[in-house]
């Protein structure tokens, strides 16, 4: 679903870049087309420009055959003169046209232009906000599966080892408290036959001297009396 929505993604900047393209390319063509109208607008009024000084050169010449009662040069010159005339005023309606629809033009061309940078600007914001996006994604995507896998190897496999280290942990200690336990018992019994044995000895040892007659029997059980203390005797009296 990730690469298809990335596909997709990648077809639909596709054809906003071509539509954006094409709207550039429109652009300039009608840039350049009212670059050409621009350039007959200018010749036309050059036309005009050469009209107007014809028409004074006429008007000058009716008046001198006029001055001069010229009737057949003063006929011509008239003629002449109105045919110039309007050619002169129809020159200058298509002229004020022209140039009316040539400002037209560049205002259309020139909003069509700031719409088309304005939209290239948004799509390069979304354009980015979309690989942000599926970036976040697929770290959203590559979070969940990690997650998934460390609490199946915390509730699986690793959490039954872990409990089995406990356990093993456990009987260690059990083991060695019984160990200990038995073994102060052990030095306990230990030091009590010791003492037992140490009173035996030296109650087989009196009984030893008392055969072999190196101790008396009454002096030994019975201590000997202390001596009174000795009175003094009296001076007599003169």
């Amino acid at each position: 679903m990730a690469e298809k929505a990335t596909e997709t993604d990648a077809i639909n900047q596709a054809v906003v870049e071509r539509g954006i393209r094409d709207s550039k390319a429109k652009a300039d063509k009608a840039h350049y087309a009212n670059g050409q109208l621009a350039g007959q607008i200018a010749l036309l009024k050059d036309q005009i420009k050469r009209q107007d000084r014809q028409r004074t050169e006429l008007q000058s010449l009716l008046q001198a055959a006029a001055a001069a009662n010229d009737e057949a040069n003063g006929a011509h010159y008239a003629e002449e003169l109105a045919t110039l005339e309007a050619d002169l005023n129809d020159n200058k309606a298509q002229a004020d046209s022209l140039e009316q629809l040539y400002k037209q033009n560049t205002e259309i061309i020139a909003e069509s232009l700031r719409e088309i940078q304005r939209f290239q600007r948004e799509f390069e914001a979304v354009k980015a906000k979309v690989a942000i996006g599926r970036s976040l994604e697929n770290l959203s995507g590559m979070m969940k599966s990690s997650i998934t896998e460390l609490q199946g190897m915390m509730g699986g496999e690793m959490g039954q080892s872990m409990q089995q280290l406990r356990q093993s942990a456990a009987s260690g200690e059990g083991q060695m408290r019984a160990t200990l336990d038995l073994a102060k018992e052990m030095g306990s019994g230990i030091s009590r036959q010791q003492d037992a044995r140490k009173i035996r000895g030296a109650a087989l040892f009196q009984e030893y001297k008392k055969k072999m007659g190196m101790v008396q029997p009454e002096a030994a059980a019975t201590p000997s009396p202390t001596p009174a203390p000795t009175e003094r005797q009296k001076i007599a009296e003169q």
